[in-house]
C-alpha cells in the first residue's frame, strides 16, 4: 500500500482529518466546521468525538508525512489543499469519508 517516494527531497504536509464511515455525516460535519466562527477550534473539537481514526484523540492530527505514505486520493486532495484554509470538500477512499485540514506543506525544492 505504501508508495515510499524515492526522490531525494519528497514533499511533506502536516495535517489534521476527521475519517467518517459515511456520506451523510461527512457533509454534516463539514457543514459544522464552514460555519462556525473559529473553523479550527471547531475541526478539533468534531475530530475527537466522530473521528474513527486512532488519531481523533489527538483531535485528528495526523503530524507530519513524506509523500508516498498515505493513500494516493487522500494524498492527491492535501496537495490540492492550501494550507491553513478552512475545508470545503470531503474526500472518499477506502477507510471511509475524510475532511482534511491541511497545516503546512513543504514542496520539494530543486
Amino acid at each position: 500500500m505504501r508508495r515510499m517516494d524515492k526522490r531525494n527531497n519528497p514533499r511533506k504536509a502536516h495535517v489534521r482529518h476527521i475519517l467518517v464511515a459515511n456520506k451523510p455525516e461527512a457533509k454534516d460535519i463539514l457543514h459544522q466546521i464552514q460555519n462556525s466562527k473559529k473553523p479550527l477550534k471547531e475541526f478539533k473539537k468534531l475530530a475527537k468525538r466522530f473521528s474513527n481514526c486512532p488519531s481523533g484523540s489527538k483531535k485528528g492530527d495526523l503530524g507530519e508525512f513524506v509523500e508516498g505514505q498515505m493513500v494516493l486520493d487522500f494524498e492527491k486532495a492535501v496537495w490540492a489543499a492550501d494550507a491553513e484554509a478552512t475545508p470545503t470538500k470531503f474526500i472518499k477512499t477506502q477507510f471511509g469519508f475524510h475532511i482534511i485540514w491541511v497545516h503546512s506543506k513543504t514542496e520539494h525544492s530543486e
